[in-house]
């Protein structure tokens, strides 16, 4: 870049030193032999139309028609510069002492058009194999100059990038520029527009020299567009781009920064930007496109963030490493809007919850806070690690301090194909009731116990993850109490009216696993231990449809062994807001039926059994029978019966024998 400007410049002087003698030679022979050595020096064809016309009091200057600057032979784009005109004036003594001061120059309506080919040549590039004979060393190159005022009005410029496609067009440019000392400071004030946002910049370089040749230098920036405002103080070069000093940032107005960046702005949920975005600490910018954030200050919204972060530009997408301390943090739109689920509430938020921000950049976050809020959900302190992957979140929860336990575990959000949640998470020495409350608006289960739940839901809503949620779990309960509910009492009078404000089932355990399918939890294996009652417990509860159809089947104890007592099965049903209470005296019948005919079979049997008795003691005191082991009354008769002519054959036979 730096050749372009000290071409230009070279151009500059070569007008004004012709000046000097336009009293003894016609302004056009002037302007030839200027253009001539332009076009000599670079290798490009500098044409002016019109009349150059120049001016002798109050100052030493000339006016000139439309102009242009040919393109390097590879460009397909037209002139590199083109403007309807320029007007510059110098400093008549300081020319003849051999410093050119220039007192004002403006182009009217410029086009500058920058190019880098393919093969990495650049179009502001003149001398050697771009063409001309341009060097260093060349009268008007690299000499020093000022710039009491220079203006730009209506001007453009169009970049592009042949090797990557990159293209940036900025337009309606007007620009103020003040070079009062060429080794020393210099001011640029400018406004224009990119993408079809406007935006403006007023920067103060310490060393213009030095600026120039790409050094790194003091440089105080102020970059606006819209509501959003960049301010830096420190040192900086462009070649290659460097820097490294305090920032100051608002950038709340994502829809002229995106509009700058030319991308659409990202719908970021309320407290990571949505309305409210600052910036402050200590930046450092490298070579090799990276950017650090140190001491740094972030505000999202109403969350306040210490940040240490780095930021590399490598790759499909940006990737930040930080680390990241925050006060009382509050992310309640993550799970579609604030507040619980409110036992009263008609369903689950239905809102679309937009996760895209998450496709915009990789990360990982080590995260501390002092409280979150999530809305459905809130906590204490929290200690976790966030990765970002191609739009998948991944929270390893360390620690998360909630409802008098601990929350540890991962939490999945995937935004790659739509949206999906999951997790794996542990809930130790948690107090139910704030716990159910907050995910489910359940207020009635009162104590303190361990959870383990492994779930996966899919969609674009809490109602519809909750609709089509699966997965498993184990729930372990030590004492406490169900309020709005006496199974006690309902055993002792059959009486389901023990519900409603007052009434409370105390226990001293409860433990159960379960899965979840199609947004139910199934449970098959509940068991309720209590001074007064042992329960088992088996059903559904809707997580989706927030509604319960469960049977609890509870003994009522008689005495401190849990001996006797009556037995009766429970149904609850209905809404989670309005739960319906009742025995289920069908099943009650039919399984007092079933313990009669048990006891009328017992009977049979033990009658049988006695009967059976009595005929084998009088079989074989009658007869002689006796049963042996393995044989029926039927089988001992009839070997008795065998036996009994075995032993008359056998008298016969002796008396035969013995009569001869």
């Amino acid at each position: 870049m730096r050749w372009l400007v000290r071409s230009l410049f070279a151009l500059l002087v070569l007008v004004l030193l012709g000046v000097g003698v336009l009293f003894l030679i016609p302004a056009e022979r002037v302007a030839a032999l200027a253009i001539a050595k332009f076009n000599a020096l670079t290798g490009r064809e500098l044409v002016l139309s019109g009349a150059v016309r120049p001016s002798f009091w109050p100052q030493l200057g000339v006016t000139t028609g439309p102009i242009s600057v040919s393109n390097a032979d590879w460009s397909d784009q037209g002139p590199m510069v083109q403007a309807e005109g320029l007007s510059i004036g110098l400093d008549m003594a300081a020319l003849l002492g051999g410093t050119v001061k220039i007192t004002g120059l403006e182009a009217i309506a410029p086009k500058i058009v920058l190019e880098r080919s393919k093969s990495g040549k650049e179009n502001w590039v003149f001398g050697g194999d771009n063409g001309g004979e341009v060097t260093g060393a060349t009268p008007g190159v690299g000499a020093a100059f000022t710039l009491d005022m220079g203006v730009i009005r209506g001007g453009s410029m169009l970049f592009v990038d042949h090797g990557t496609g990159q293209q940036v067009e900025v337009s309606q440019i007007d620009a103020k520029v003040a070079i009062p000392d060429y080794v020393g400071a210099a001011s640029i004030d400018l406004a224009a527009v990119m993408n079809g946002q406007a935006f403006a910049a007023v920067a103060e370089v310490g060393a213009f020299q030095a600026f120039l040749d790409g050094k790194v230098v003091p440089l105080d920036l102020t970059l606006s567009a819209g509501a959003a405002e960049v301010a830096f103080t420190g040192r900086a070069g462009h070649g290659p781009l460097e820097a490294e000093g305090d920032v100051t940032a608002d950038l709340a107005d994502l829809v002229a920064i995106s509009a700058l960046a030319g991308s659409l702005p990202p719908a970021l949920p309320k407290g990571f930007g949505a309305d409210k975005v600052t910036v402050a600490g200590a930046l450092t910018v490298t070579a090799k496109h990276s950017a650090h954030l140190r001491g740094g200050t972030v505000v999202l919204d109403d969350n306040s963030l210490a940040v240490e972060a780095d930021l590399t530009t490598a790759g499909d997408r940006p990737k930040l490493s930080a680390k990241v301390v925050a006060g009382d943090l509050a992310l309640a739109t993550l799970t579609g809007g604030g507040g619980t689920g409110g036992a009263q509430a008609a369903g689950w938020p239905d809102s679309r919850i937009d996760v895209g921000a998450l496709g915009v950049i990789d990360a990982a976050i080590a995260l501390t806070a002092s409280s979150l809020d999530l809305g459905m959900m809130k906590a204490g302190t929290v200690a976790a690690m966030i990765t970002i992957d191609r739009a998948r979140a991944v929270f390893d929860i360390r620690k998360i301090a909630a409802y008098e336990g601990v929350i540890s575990g991962q939490f999945v959000v995937n935004g790659r194909k739509g949206l999906s949640v999951g997790g794996d998470l542990s809930f130790a020495g948690m107090a139910l009731q704030p716990l159910l409350s907050d995910f489910g608006g359940y207020e009635r289960l009162i104590g303190t116990g361990d959870l383990r739940v492994e779930f996966l839901g899919v969609g674009n809503s809490v109602d519809a993850i909750m609709q089509g949620l699966k997965g498993s779990g184990s729930l372990a309960l030590t004492k406490g109490e169900l309020r709005g509910l006496d199974i006690a009492g309902m055993l002792r009078s059959f009486d389901t009216s023990y519900v409603g404000e007052g009434q409370k089932t105390i226990f001293d355990s409860v433990a159960g696993s379960f899965v979840i399918a199609g947004g139910v939890l199934q449970n098959e294996d509940l068991v309720l231990k209590s001074p007064y009652i042992t329960a088992t417990g088996a059903g559904d509860v809707g997580l989706g449809a927030r509604d319960l159809d469960y049977r609890i089947k509870a003994t009522a104890l008689a005495d401190d062994t849990g001996a006797g007592g009556l037995t009766a099965p429970l149904m609850i049903t209905g809404p989670w807001a309005k739960p319906r209470f009742a025995l289920d005296l069908e099943a009650l019948a039919a399984e007092q039926l079933a313990d009669e005919k048990a006891a009328l079979e017992a009977a049979a049997q033990e009658k049988a059994a006695a009967l059976e008795a009595e005929a084998k003691a009088k079989l074989e005191a009658e007869l002689g029978i006796v049963q042996q082991e393995g044989e029926t009354l039927e089988d001992a008769a009839r070997r008795r019966a065998q036996e009994a002519l075995d032993d008359e054959a056998r008298r016969i036979l002796e008396q035969l024998l013995n009569r001869d």
